[in-house]
């Protein structure tokens, strides 16, 4: 066979070969690694609100095709204890100045879409779902020692949430991949005596994606 017959036979099996690769995507996708939660817990306390969450996680993604997947994604957040300093309210008719522990955990379902390439895989994803902290709970133990409040009863523990995120896969072989960075906005409800409305938050998240099982788009 003359060198211009091998050039075409091997262009030929090239491209059967990289079809071939475009039409098959892993089944099942399993996250996990770090996350930091830029959190802004209460719109009533004074400036220093803002909070700085260190946690990790898990996600689960079952694709049903190539570009698009079903996410479930897991997130616990710890923080240190914070002194909060309450303005006078209906709610708070002295004000005062609380000292709070306040973890936050996040619970969040919906599709992700994910464009992929043999170098990087850029993803996207919108979830919604929910939320628990414990910070409102532990702020209303502090009534009636360092703070005085108008109402009698702890306030709920859970809320809505809403995340909206993009982030990037870079493929280290079949099964591994490493997320260096994903980025989302994190809406969180909780609705109570301490704050006037839902919270804007932000959170970076970085660790392993691995990838199971192969299925094939057919074409």
């Amino acid at each position: 066979m003359s060198l211009k017959g091998k050039t075409v036979l091997f262009m030929v099996t090239l491209l059967i070969g990289v079809t071939a690769w475009a039409q098959e995507f892993p089944r099942h996708e399993i996250w996990a690694g770090y996350s930091y939660a830029y959190y802004s817990p209460s719109t009533s306390y004074s400036k220093a609100t803002n909070q700085s969450l260190n946690g990790g996680g898990l996600a689960y993604v079952f694709n049903f095709a190539q570009h698009v997947g079903f996410k479930i994604d897991l997130q616990d957040y710890e923080s240190f204890t914070n002194r909060f300093a309450i303005p006078v309210t209906t709610n708070f008719p002295l004000g005062g100045q609380v000292n709070v522990h306040g973890d936050l955990f996040t619970y969040l379902f919906g599709p992700q879409l994910k464009l992929r390439t043999h170098f990087m895989q850029p993803l996207g994803d919108l979830l919604v779902g929910g939320a628990h902290s414990n910070l409102y709970s532990n702020a209303y133990k502090q009534c009636d020692v360092t703070v005085e409040c108008s109402f009698h009863r702890a306030p709920s523990g859970d809320a809505f949430a809403f995340a909206l995120g993009a982030g990037v896969d870079i493929p280290m072989g079949h099964h591994i991949q490493i997320r260096p960075a994903k980025f989302d906005y994190l809406l969180t409800d909780f609705s109570n005596p301490f704050n006037h409305g839902a919270q804007s938050n932000w959170r970076y998240s970085a660790g392993l994606n691995f990838t199971i099982g192969v299925a094939d788009t057919g074409q």
